[in-house]
């Protein structure tokens, strides 16, 4: 309940807590946790959750740690999705959701310059960087072929000398243990989707959206905000599912709610399910958000119960750790590609695609501009960046100028 702020914030949060108040995780342990979360695909945020509750108590305090890491955030969603989907046409609170919208752009910017300091450490991690975000912005590479390219160069090419000190060794039993994990977990997963397409059939709104989340959960590696960056064009462009201006409004919705900033798929799952087939259906929505959260949220729970035993032995090796590195400066580019979908989106009305040879770019009409948005942006950039607000005050503040500017002034 106190997580706000997307990831960056939360494991901050996190670290404070686990390894400084009640140690339950030496710094090492947090940190090496941390760089295996990063590598794997979904919310590492929710994922580290995840493994402080295995290191504590097995399987049931993986459990009850990611659960309630999400549920309460979820529970929240879902309400203001609903409210979204019944008033989000009334003008006024179209206006407030421009602030949010500005807001959401900076946010995404901090995380930029964050996970930038922390991730790009000399010239392979800033070509890695740059070639992640023409890849995506210019070339329309798929993205879990960019994270593939990028990790296999670290591996081969950026490893570090072995370390000196003595590498622990593979747990006993390890192999057969990780079967029976596996085996467990990919039945949570998959039987229940094999249920939905024996009752509902393939085609139908829910079942569609089991298999793109399903792939979404293995594809998405870098933690939230890559996942926004493959989730956002493939809802909006290729799905059609949501508007451009349903999703940003769905990211400002997740920025202000206590939980992991994933929750944005839930909404995503509740709209489009919701309005499927120019419908106006409650229970749909309902159906389409609980599925999305299982598809989404049990694989994080198997990428942790399965390889948790692992990661000591994973830290130590030197050509891991920079296949893991190189993957994390990449996310730096997703998240560019990301900041400059947004910016493009919020700030103009008006966008068009061209094509230069094999490279697609998305320009805006600069006449198109909208001066309050970028007022708005410049505004929240200054209080986030420069003088430090909180992120809830930073949203309320945003929305209200919006509101006040759009309804009592035009």
């Amino acid at each position: 309940m106190q997580s706000f702020g997307g990831p960056t914030a939360q494991i901050a949060l996190m670290h404070r807590i686990l390894v400084e108040e009640k140690g339950w995780l030496t710094e090492k342990q947090f940190l090496a946790a941390l760089s295996f979360c990063m590598l794997l695909p979904g919310p590492e945020a929710m994922q580290l959750a995840t493994y402080a509750g295995w290191k504590q108590r097995g399987t049931i305090g993986g459990l009850i740690a990611g659960s309630l890491f999400v549920l309460p955030g979820a529970a929240v969603i879902l309400i203001l999705a609903s409210l979204y989907m019944i008033y989000g046409e009334v003008p006024g609170v179209q206006a407030a959701f421009l602030g949010i919208k500005a807001a959401v752009l900076a946010i995404v910017l901090e995380a930029l310059i964050k996970i930038s300091k922390r991730a790009l450490d000399g010239l392979g991690h800033y070509l890695l960087a740059l070639f992640a975000f023409i890849a995506l912005f210019a070339l329309q590479l798929p993205f879990p072929l960019v994270i593939i390219i990028a990790g296999f160069c670290g591996f081969l090419f950026l490893h570090q000398p072995k370390e000196t000190e003595t590498a622990p060794a593979l747990p006993k039993g390890s192999f057969k243990r990780l079967i029976k994990t596996v085996g467990l977990w990919l039945a949570l997963w998959f039987l229940p989707i094999a249920g939905l397409f024996m009752a509902l059939g393939d085609g139908h709104i829910i079942t569609n959206l089991a298999t793109f989340f399903s792939k979404l959960a293995i594809v998405t590696f870098g933690g939230a905000y890559a996942v926004l960056a493959y989730m956002a064009d493939d809802v909006v462009s290729s799905q059609g599912w949501l508007s451009a201006a349903q999703m940003i409004d769905g990211l400002g919705l997740a920025e202000t709610t206590p939980g992991p900033l994933i929750l944005v798929t839930e909404f995503v799952g509740f709209v489009a399910a919701y309005q499927w087939n120019g419908g106006a259906n409650f229970l749909m929505g309902l159906a389409g958000a609980i599925v999305t959260l299982w598809v989404t949220f049990v694989p994080c729970f198997l990428w942790i119960m399965a390889g948790a035993p692992y990661i000591d032995w994973i830290s130590s090796r030197p050509r891991l750790k920079a296949a893991l590195a190189a993957i994390t400066a990449a996310v730096v580019g997703v998240i560019a590609n990301l900041s400059l979908w947004f910016s493009l989106h919020i700030l103009f009305e008006k966008l068009e695609g061209k094509t230069f040879g094999s490279v697609q770019i998305l320009l805006p009409d600069v006449t198109s501009l909208d001066m309050l948005t970028l007022i708005l942006v410049i505004l929240n950039a200054y209080l986030l960046l420069v003088r430090k607000w909180n992120l809830f005050w930073l949203l309320g503040l945003s929305a209200s100028a919006s509101w006040l500017f759009k309804v009592l002034i035009l």
